[in-house]
């Protein structure tokens, strides 16, 4: 639940008045896309963040073209050497257009240029009209208006006509001063939801917990750097555990003690992940040095001034480091030791005390290797201790408010050094060691109110916020001691534990009432908070770690807890993001030269076609449920989405005003498609779904009901509609629709009579293409009508609408005289789903899209004239996306195609296949400039995806475990080598490499991928069968000596006997 949010102001005026902003859009930056975001990570300020990081001012911004631009800029005017008169202003005009789309987009908006002047001047033109009796100004008395406020009289007409049109979404062809303020008002909020859901952080709920046995609390959590999470009981019961919080192994690091003798108890541990040791202070004033892969004892410091209540440890050399601990008396005690791994080796010989080898600190000291300071700096206990080696200082705090947190040196000043060597020499003679207070120049003191109980400090930030009894989280720079810079008010109990992530731009803050909030530093608001109901976190809080490494924050009670963030879904390797979540559906506004699409996360955004750049954005549409469809009304002014909740939404997109919602009573099932339907002087919004019904709503102006229900189901509907889910829609003119179903029927409709004109079966498989395809779908996912040749008695035996299913293929159908099957061909390589497709307006070429990401192009302007068996000629075909392609939309008197995919992002091609970019790209183009897109390129992912590769027919076929078998035993049968010898040739080889290999799988015909899965329930291919390439075997090359008779010895043997 996200808190600390301001109180809104009731309108865009007073908003501007409160916050004293010379613009409505000066709070916020340039609305990027989710890539934008991705790629530019910083802090925005007059200047621009470009990939690089750099910060540039806008002397050095204006001067930095795309390289396309500077191309098409040389190309306009014949070389020169120098300037002439007028070539200042020329080239300040050229530098308008720079290299943040953040500038176009201002540019393009009139809305982010209004200042406050500017309404007061609109509104008192607005107060003048009134008094002549006119409440509602037409586009030419909108312009004047315009024109005269001082801050727009450079703006051009073109965009006044633009937000003219945007105000008055209902063409009514005159807007009041109320719409006005409505529109302006709505934008500046919706920008705002923007910029706070840019920055929204959560923890997933309810926590990963593991409940502990009962016993002694956890003292502390620690993460080394092997990944493993040790905790620390107070009896001395280490544990082990995986990021996730399964247990590896645990043991009990203190012996048992007779029953006289008190135990022994744990106060703080430190891991020494250089050295492979454990750290932990005990209450008998102890310090003890652990291997931390066995937790078998090394040695301990022992007989220290009082009990060591906290421990920090940091490595500051090769064979150095610093080991720190505040105590009950206020004091901050240093161990400076070199050569530790020796020291270590020589304590390890001495004689023991309760098993462990054993040195008083004291006798430790006099080493040369070791040098002890102990520094008084607080008035009571210390809560806290910390070295920061960047600094390098110790921080510690304590409950007393006059000191409540110190940032101090580590060594003392000459004159202190020869102070605390005479003091060394009494406290050797037998007296009690003294301590000294630090100079005032050497320590920088923190007055809090009812002190500190837990800090953090981040270099990068120059941060250091406190926490303590007050509840109050302050943030204060290090240097300036005497007021914080900023305080966070949120949490109901003390707070206990805090964390800086600086990479996140995050405060992890938890309090004694086991409330975890999330803060935005920048912005100094609370992000989230994770109550203990929400969270399952019972009992006592005792130990907290935040772990930048695992994206979470641990908590000790009764239970050890995880609460891992939310993660986005992050791009792989250079792929660009225009949504943060799967895009479901985009469309084309002719009326404003925009693209629209919307994500399963409820997000929907405008982009300009002609340069990619994103305008606008609002979330939150359906809730939290994804929007599955969309469609624009007549006038391209106003967009209809419709969403799994069961509802369609009708929105002034411009400004995220929602005009109308259209719902049925009671519980709505999912809407799979909608369109925009005008009939004679009547507009209709129709949409079908999951309740296998056609849902129809009046879109009238006269229509005032906010939430309006749709008009009784036609009869023949009821009776003779659709068995199964309806999946897609499609509209031709004048007043007939068709519908297709997960069943594979198609039925099309008269609109006025109501009735069913005819209705289709997709056709079965052939026995022969059923072999080849496991599941047998015959949903229809996408239907289009031929539009120049329906309901054209000429061509009544032509196909006139066009439909796909889901096992690849596109089918032909004639609706006049009852309708009839014409032909099909199956569209997509890869037998995958069809799952989009668009023609052009002359209905000559038909693009489709399959559910591989895969578009192919048919030349159909004379196809299925009449039934035909050759499929039509294929034009082009490219990859578009790695995933399901999910809307295909041929744009500007198709001259552009628009998809959108599953793999999160929206493209804009040309009809030939050429990649025009990525929309959320951070480098702009000019659609009208070629030489600006990203062809011959196309988006990394696809290149590097497996099936972007050229299709090898043997290594797609499938194989299954009999073949192998088989393939097993004609091995063995081929026993006797067929080799022909020539016993007075050479050696020959076992077979020629020319003649290729005969087993079975080089002859037969090439498998076929499981075909796409029902449209419910979408699922991947089954890319792990046995397939051919496993069961390649390596074969030896045998070489075979010619045979040579044994030779006749007996001969022989019987001369020497006689010899």
């Amino acid at each position: 639940m996200p808190l600390g949010r301001k109180i809104r102001a009731s309108s865009a005026g007073a908003q501007l008045e409160t916050h004293n902003k010379p613009s409505i859009s000066t709070d916020f930056g340039p609305v990027y896309g989710a890539a934008g975001l991705n790629q530019n990570r910083g802090t925005q300020t007059d200047g621009v963040l470009h990939s690089t990081g750099s910060i540039l001012d806008p002397t050095e911004r204006s001067q930095q073209l795309p390289a396309w631009l500077e191309r098409e800029l040389l190309k306009q005017e014949p070389r020169r050497h120098s300037l002439a008169l007028g070539d200042d202003v020329k080239l300040s005009m050229r530098k308008r257009y720079r290299a943040d789309p953040a500038d176009t987009l201002n540019e393009l908006k009139i809305e982010n240029m209004i200042s406050i002047d500017d309404l007061k001047k609109i509104k008192l033109a607005y107060d003048e009209f009134a008094k002549a009796g006119i409440h509602k100004l037409d586009y030419s008395e909108f312009k004047s208006v315009v024109k005269n406020c001082p801050g727009l009289k450079g703006v051009k007409e073109s965009h006044i006509h633009q937000l003219f049109m945007k105000i008055d979404y209902t063409c009514d062809g005159k807007i009041e001063w109320h719409e006005f303020c409505t529109y302006i008002y709505l934008e500046y909020e919706a920008k705002k939801e923007t910029v706070r859901r840019s920055k929204m952080a959560a923890f997933v709920l309810p926590a990963n917990v593991k409940f502990l046995k009962r016993g002694k609390p956890v003292v502390r959590i620690h993460l080394p750097s092997n990944g493993t999470v040790v905790t620390l009981r107070e009896d001395g019961v280490v544990n082990f555990w995986t990021p996730k919080l399964y247990l590896k192994s645990k043991k009990n690091v203190f012996p048992e003690r007779d029953v006289i003798r008190k135990p022994k108890w744990a106060t703080d541990f430190v891991p020494m992940p250089e050295y492979n040791k454990l750290i932990i202070g005990t209450g008998s004033r102890e310090i003890q040095f652990y291997e931390l892969s066995s937790l078998e004892p090394c040695c301990q410091l022992s007989a220290l001034e009082t009990v060591p209540l906290n421990l920090d440890y940091c490595s500051t050399g090769p064979d150095d480091c610093i080991i720190v601990y505040g105590d009950t008396q206020g004091c901050v005690n240093i161990l400076l030791i070199t050569s530790i791994r020796e020291k270590l080796r020589l304590w390890k010989r001495l004689p023991q005390v309760d098993s462990v080898p054993n040195i008083r600190l004291d006798r430790a000291v006099q080493s040369p290797e070791i040098t002890f300071i102990r520094w008084k700096v607080h008035q009571d206990w210390v809560s806290k201790v910390k070295y920061f080696q960047s600094i390098p200082a110790i921080v510690s705090s304590s409950g007393h408010e006059d000191s409540a947190l110190v940032i101090g040196c580590i060594h003392p000043s000459t004159y202190m050094q020869e102070q605390m060597r005479e003091m060394t020499e009494v406290s050797e003679k037998g007296k009690s060691t003294k301590v000294t207070q630090r100079a005032t120049s050497k320590q920088t003191i923190f007055s809090v109110p009812k002190g500190v109980m837990t800090f953090d400090f981040c270099e990068k930030q120059n941060l250091l916020v406190t926490g303590g009894m007050d509840r109050l989280l302050r943030m204060w720079n290090p240097y300036v001691p005497k007021r914080p810079t900023g305080i966070l008010k949120g949490h109901n109990a003390p707070v206990s534990y805090l964390c800086i992530s600086s990479e996140e731009g995050h405060i992890y803050s938890v309090s004694t009432d086991k409330t975890a909030k999330i803060w935005h530093i920048k912005d100094e608001t609370c992000l989230f908070t994770a109550d203990p109901e929400a969270s399952n976190i019972q009992g006592e809080l005792s130990a907290c770690l935040y772990s930048s490494a695992v994206k979470g924050l641990y908590i000790a009670a009764d239970s050890l807890a995880l609460l891992s963030l939310q993660t986005k879904p992050q791009p792989k390797g250079n792929q660009i993001l225009s949504h943060e979540e799967p895009v479901l559906c985009c469309g084309y506004s002719d009326e404003f030269k925009q693209v629209v699409s919307c994500s399963e996360g409820s997000v929907v955004k405008v982009w300009d076609v002609e340069t990619g750049a994103q305008m606008f954005e609002f979330g939150g549409a359906h809730g939290e449920t994804a929007i599955t469809c969309m469609a624009f009304d007549s006038s391209g002014r106003r967009l209809v989405t419709g969403g799994r909740d069961g509802c369609l939404k009708m929105w002034n997109f411009n400004n995220g005003q929602c005009v109308k919602i259209f719902k049925r009573d009671g519980k709505c099932a999912e809407i799979c498609d909608c369109l925009y339907l005008k009939l004679h002087r009547n507009a209709f919004v129709i949409s079908v779904g999951w309740d296998r019904r056609i849902d129809i709503y009046l879109a009238s102006k006269e229509e005032t009901q906010k939430i309006q229900g749709p008009k009784p189901y036609w009869q023949d509907d009821v009776r003779n509609g659709h068995k199964e889910d309806i999946l897609c829609i499609a509209q031709c003119t004048p007043h007939h629709l068709a519908t297709g179903s997960y069943d594979g029927e198609i039925i099309v409709w008269n609109v006025v009579s109501e009735r069913i004109l005819c209705r289709f079966k997709t056709p079965q498989l052939t026995p022969q293409q059923s072999s080849s395809h496991p599941v047998h779908c015959t949903s229809v996912m996408s239907l289009i009508f031929l539009k120049t040749r329906a309901f054209v008695p000429e061509l009544s035996s032509s196909a006139s609408l066009v439909s796909s299913d889901s096992e690849g293929y596109v089918h032909f159908w004639s609706v006049l005289n009852g309708g009839k099957f014409i032909t099909s061909f199956q569209a997509s390589q890869h037998q995958q789903a069809i799952v989009k497709l668009a023609l052009m307006q002359d209905d000559s070429v038909l693009f489709t899209a399959d559910h591989f990401g895969f578009i192919y192009v048919y030349n159909v302007k004379q196809y299925a004239l009449e039934p035909e068996q050759n499929p039509p000629e294929k034009v082009n075909f490219w990859r578009a996306h790695i995933s399901n392609i999910t809307s295909l939309k041929l744009i500007d008197k198709d001259q552009f195609l628009l998809t959108s995919s599953m793999d999160f992002s929206v493209r804009l091609w040309s009809i030939h296949g050429e990649f025009i970019g990525t929309f959320g790209q951070y480098e702009k183009w000019s659609i009208d400039t070629p030489s600006s897109w990203k062809h011959p390129a196309v988006p990394s992912e696809i290149l590097i995806d497996p099936l972007s590769m050229p299709s090898q027919p043997i290594l797609d076929r499938e194989t299954n475990l009999s073949d192998v078998l088989n393939s097993e035993e004609t091995k063995n049968k081929k026993s006797e080598l067929d080799v022909l010898i020539d016993e007075s040739g050479p050696p020959s080889i076992l077979k020629d490499l020319e003649d290729g290999p005969s087993n079975s799988w080089w002859l037969s015909e090439p498998g076929k991928r499981e075909c796409h899965t029902k449209f419910k329930r979408n699922r991947t291919s089954d890319r792990m069968s046995l397939k051919d390439y496993h069961t390649f075997e390596d074969s030896d090359l045998i070489f075979t000596l010619p045979t040579i008779k044994r030779p006749d010895l007996s001969k022989f043997q019987s001369n020497n006997a006689d010899d």
